[in-house]
């Protein structure tokens, strides 16, 4: 696996952990569920902190994904150079 695919796959798990964060912080603000995420000490703030924070990790990894693949050759490009 070479760093592209891991940084893209970084990208794709950190964007669903967000949405995931995200849906659990709008179930705390409809008290749907409350008694649950509380008892794990989970506050609506740090549920939308951490789906903000994977949101940011996500974009950034696609972006550098993004720079190195353009800037990278392929392997049969390398050896005939």
């Amino acid at each position: 696996m070479n760093h592209v695919t891991r940084l893209q796959l970084i990208g794709r798990v950190t964007y669903y952990v967000g949405w995931i964060a995200l849906v659990c912080g709008g179930l705390v603000h409809l008290n749907i569920a409350r008694t649950l995420f509380l008892a794990a000490s989970l506050t609506k703030r740090n549920l939308f902190e951490v789906g903000a924070v994977c949101f940011l990790i996500c974009v950034a990894s696609e972006l550098r994904a993004r720079d190195s693949s353009g800037s990278e050759l392929p392997t049969v490009v390398k050896k005939a150079a």
